[in-house]
Formats: structure tokens, sequence, C-alpha cells
């Protein structure tokens, strides 16, 4: 066969084939064409949509750290109170959490999020961005809208009073901000972070962080603007009962309320008048009804003496008690109490400058022996130590206190100082649990009692894993003044799925060693109580969380009895120590079956000493596989 033949020969045989196919493998052969064609154009979209939302990603990413850096220029406009400043900035931060959250809520964004798996990440991305948005339009704008109405520097009282007004004003404000955060705080918090990307679970558990914090400061700030006006006399004078409490003999909340006054707020201008002391009410018999939990614990003295009502730690029991006394003595009907101790008159001092003493019988008692000018760096020493040595007669003693209560109150009420170092030392004063308050008002003291400032042993302001360390004198004399402690806690390996915690308190007498001849018998006691002079005894309390118990008690390594009670469900051990002049003793409390998960912490009472220097670090057991 020739070239030609064989070719033709080919092609026919080609033809034939193609004659020959079926409908069915034409049919299949289109739907493979269109399954390609489809298949291209689906990459082609896909890839599209990829780009698009790595587009929409760089948006998002760079608004909101455009964001993030504004921060601290609004937080140093507000700092150096420069309004104008302070809004060019939150024009801008909106401007950047509304351009992210519009990049989030690109349809393709919105389809991307229904994606299994990945689509939460895309979710995540979209809630963090409408947060911010949220909070810049919601929480920050209309805060520094009033901001000018809402510096609290304002709220420093002067000698013609202070404009309550404003703060009123802004009082609507601050809570609708409070209440945008807090949703948007809460709308992170339900987003499950399991099994996101960590691009996305990072930023999201910052957030958290982040709005977390401003939820709780501006809660504060919202019940502080709401209670303020009020209690600072806006409407009508409030009068309280100021209670000096005395470190050098330890109570509960720091030390007995020796020295008394009314402390009156009228349009934001403070007085002391009706000075008083715990010696001139007398005794209270039959005595003052207290809640039978706490006598139990505490005793009847809390409602027969002024001086015991704050045995327990709870202030709130505390003051209604002291309130009571007052109305039974005085027949005055007062609506709430304040206090404070001479640390943190120290704290005020500090920023209001020196005061002299005016009083003309203080001076002719205590002139070359006390000092005449009181400041920050003395006020201690005085009022807790020289004035015992000074001053003989307690009802003189209580006087000189009030005396220079009244002083110090003086400088604050007139303005004295400079506004952001006395909100310092008064904050401190709180933080440290110095300063106290509470309100006859059950509206008002349900919110106080919020706060650490309410000094309450049970309810919101309490932590989970809350543990205490109180301090009662059983000297019968102000040895406390000498008595340094440390508290530490120690926190076992878990067993049974509970924490076992131990409360370690060390207290050492630091009187000299011929105190019982050096020092006065009213510092000492003179033995009047069955207590060696110079010898220091007290009742060491430890509190526990609720629902635990306290197991064991030892002192000095050696296990000891104890008494045990409950204090609203919170585990309650006791134990008297005594300590002769340069004697240390460590005492423990062991607390167990504790559900709580959280960090433990511990509340000390107040003492002469710098709570950071009583507070020790926790330590924690190294919990290892035994074998």
């Amino acid at each position: 066969m020739t070239e030609n033949e064989d070719s033709t020969a080919i092609s026919n045989e080609r033809e034939v084939r193609q004659s020959t196919k079926t409908p069915l493998q034409s049919r299949r052969g289109r739907r493979l064409l269109i399954a390609g064609v489809s298949l291209v154009a689906l990459l082609v979209v896909a890839g599209s949509a990829t780009f698009w939302l790595g587009v929409k990603a760089s948006t998002i990413k760079a608004e909101l750290e455009a964001s993030t850096q504004l921060v601290p220029r609004l937080k140093e406009s507000l700092l150096q109170n420069r309004p104008a400043d302070a809004s060019s900035a939150v024009d801008e931060l909106r401007r950047h959490t509304a351009a992210a959250r519009d990049a989030a809520s690109d349809p393709v964004w919105t389809l991307a999020s229904a994606v299994p798996w990945i689509g939460a990440n895309f979710s995540a991305t979209a809630e963090i961005a409408r947060s911010a948005d949220d909070v810049a339009n919601l929480g920050v704008a209309p805060l520094v809208n009033v901001y000018d109405s809402m510096n609290w520097d304002k709220l420093i009282p002067s000698g013609n009073g202070t404009d309550l007004g404003p703060i009123r004003k802004a009082a609507p404000a601050v809570a609708s901000a409070a209440h945008a955060v807090r949703v948007s705080a809460e709308r992170l918090d339900k987003i499950d972070s399991s099994n996101l990307l960590p691009q996305i679970s990072g930023p999201l558990t910052q957030a958290r962080l982040q709005l977390g914090a401003v939820v709780d400061e501006l809660d504060s700030a919202s019940d502080a603007a709401g209670l303020a006006p009020a209690m600072l006399g806006s409407d009508k004078p409030r009068h309280y009962l100021l209670l000096v409490q005395n470190n050098a003999e330890a109570r509960a909340t720091g030390g007995i309320p020796g020295a008394l006054a009314v402390l009156t707020a009228d349009k934001g201008k403070i007085s002391l008048s009706a000075e008083s002391s715990a010696n001139e009410l007398g005794v209270f018999n039959p005595p003052v009804p207290v809640d039978a939990e706490q006598e139990r614990i505490y005793s009847n003295r809390m409602g027969t003496f002024m001086q015991d009502v704050n045995f327990t730690p709870d202030f709130p029991t505390s003051a209604a008690t002291a309130l009571e006394m007052w109305q039974e003595k005085k027949g005055e009907t007062l609506d709430g109490a304040i206090s404070i101790d001479p640390v943190a008159l120290g704290y005020i001092l500090d920023a209001t400058g020196p005061v002299r003493l005016q009083d003309p019988q203080m001076l002719a008692l205590t002139e070359g022996k006390l000092p005449a000018q009181l400041t920050g760096k003395n006020v201690v020493k005085t009022l807790l130590s020289d004035v015992y040595a000074q001053i003989k007669d307690p009802i003189t003693q209580d006087s000189y206190f009030a005396a220079v209560a009244k002083e110090i109150f003086g400088a604050l009420s007139s303005g004295k100082g400079e506004a952001k170092s006395l909100l310092t030392g008064v904050g401190k004063g709180v933080d440290e649990h110095r300063i106290l308050m509470w309100s006859g008002d059950p509206s008002e003291q349900s919110i106080l009692g919020k706060y650490p400032l309410s000094g309450s042993i049970s309810g919101p302001s309490v932590a989970a894993a809350q543990f205490g360390a109180y301090f009662n004198d059983g000297t019968g004399a102000k040895m406390d003044y000498y008595v340094k402690r440390t508290v530490q806690l120690v926190t076992q390996c878990p067993a049974n799925g509970y924490t076992t915690v131990k409360v370690r308190i060390t207290s050492t007498n630091t009187a000299p060693l011929d105190a019982a001849t050096s020092l006065p018998a009213y510092v000492t006691g003179g033995g009047a109580f069955g207590v060696p002079p110079g010898t220091a005894q007290s009742n060491v309390i430890a509190y526990g969380p609720a629902q635990a118990y306290v197991e064991a008690a030892t002192q000095d390594g050696k296990k000891v009895p104890f008494g045990a009670e409950r204090h609203d469900d919170r585990p309650v051990g006791i134990l008297s120590v005594r300590l002769a002049p340069g004697q240390s003793s460590t005492t423990e409390f062991t607390f167990v079956k504790i559900v709580q998960h959280s960090q433990p912490e511990v509340v000390v009472t107040p003492t002469v000493q710098s709570v950071d220097k009583v507070v020790l670090p926790s330590q924690s057991e190294a919990c290892g596989a035994k074998g």
C-alpha cells in the first residue's frame, strides 16, 4: 500500500470511530468541559475573594492599630487638662474604628464567617472591630464630651464649698458609657477562642483584658458620679460620725475608735464639730444589739463599749453599732460613718502641707512636749506614741487626737494642697483599708458595698478566694505600736479537687527590753488585765473564703488548740498570742476544702506599718509526680 493510501485509511478509521460515539459519551464530554470551565471560574472567584479578604484583613489590622496608637495621646491630653486635644484624638479614633468596622461588615467577609472551622476567625475579627467601634462611639466619645464637668479635681473641697452640679449632670453620660463598654466586653467574652488561629486569639485575649479593666473603671466612675453629689451634701447637709482609729491599740479594722467627731458635708464643704471620745460615751447597759453570729465570736463587748465596736472586721456592722450608740447618748441621728487612722491622716498631710494646732488649751497642755506643727512625717509617731508619754489623762489624749484631726480636715476643706496629690493620698488610704465609709441609706450602701471602701467581709467587694488576717489587742493598752507583723499565704498542692491554704502570721514585739519600766503604764497596761508590763498580747484572727473550713492551727511549728467559728459562711480561726519584748512568734492556720480556683489574696488589719511591708508574696508548694 502506498503512503497516500495508508493516510487515507487512517483518516477513514478516525471518522468511523467518531461517528460510532454514543450520545451518552457526548454528554459526558460536555459535562467534563463545563466542569473544567466552572472549576477555572471558581478558582478565579476564589482567588479574587481571597485577595479581597486579604485587602479587608489588612484594612482592619491597620485601622485598629492606628486606633491603639491614639490611646496614649488621648490619655496625655486628659491628664494635662487639654479638652480640645482630647476631642480631636477622639474624632480620629472614631474614624479609624469606623473604617475597621466597615471592612469587617463587607459581604464577602460575612460569607467567609460561615465557612466551617476557618469562619470562626472571620467572625471573631468582625466582633473585635464592632466592639472597638462601639467603645469609641458609645463609651469614649460621650465621656470626653463631659470631660470638663467630670474633672475630679473639681470635687476637691474649698473654703466656698464645691460646685457639684456638673458632676450630677454628667452622671447619666458616664452610666451610659459604662453600660456600652460592659455590653461590648460581654460580647467578646462569649467568643469561643479554643479553635482560633493565634493571629486572632492573641488580639482577642488582649482586647478582653483591656475592656475588662475599662469596665471596672467606668463602673466605679459611674457609681462615684451618682453617689458623690448627694453624699457631699448637694441637696442637704450630710452628717457623718467620724471614727479616728488608734492603731496603737489594735482592732480588726485598724484600732480603737477613741476620738470621735461629727463630720458635716454641705455642698462640698467639710467641717468637724461635736468632738467627743469613746471614753466620754461610757458603758452601754444594756448593750446595743448586734448580729448574733458576730456577738458569739467577739462577745457582747461590741455593743457595750464604743472602743470595741470594731472587734469584728466587718465595718458595716461596726458603723451601724457606733451610730446607734451615738444616737442613744447624744440624741442625734446621723447619716453614716467614716473611719480613718493616723497613717491615712499623714497621707492627707503630705498633700495639704503642715498644719498648726489652733486650740489654746491643747497648745498650753503640749507646749514644749509635742509638736505644734503636724506633718506627714511626724503625725503617726506623735499620735500613736509621743502623746502617751506626754499626756497622762486618757480623755485629754482623745481630745488631742480630735484637735489634730480637726486641723487636718480644716486644711482639706480650705482647699490646701495640690488636687492630684490629695486624691493619690486618699486613694492610698482606701486601698490599704485605712479609710472606710458606711451610709445609713440602704440604696447608697448597696453601691458602697461593691467596693473595698465599705470594709465588708462578704458581698461583691470580696474576692472569691479572699483570706483575712486581723488583730485585736488583748493587753488593754497601747503596745500594738511596737508589734510588727507579716502575713503570707502558702498554697499546698491540690487534692481531690480542693485546695489547701495556710495563713502564716509572724508577730514581733519590738518594744525595748526594759519596756516594763521605760514605757508609761498607760502604754504597757501596767499589768491591769493580767498581762505583764511590756508584754504584748493579741488575738490573731484568720478568715478563709466562703464554704471552706479551718482545720488546724500551729504556733511556732507546734499544733495548738484554737477557736473555730463561721462568719457569713466564712471559716474563722482565732488564737491568742503573747509576746515579751524582743520575742517573735509564727502562727499558721490551715484552711481546707477550698473550692475557689482563683488566685488567693489576703486583706489585713491596717497597722502602723505600710501594708506592703506586712503582706508578703504568696508561696506555692512545688507539685510534681511522686515516686
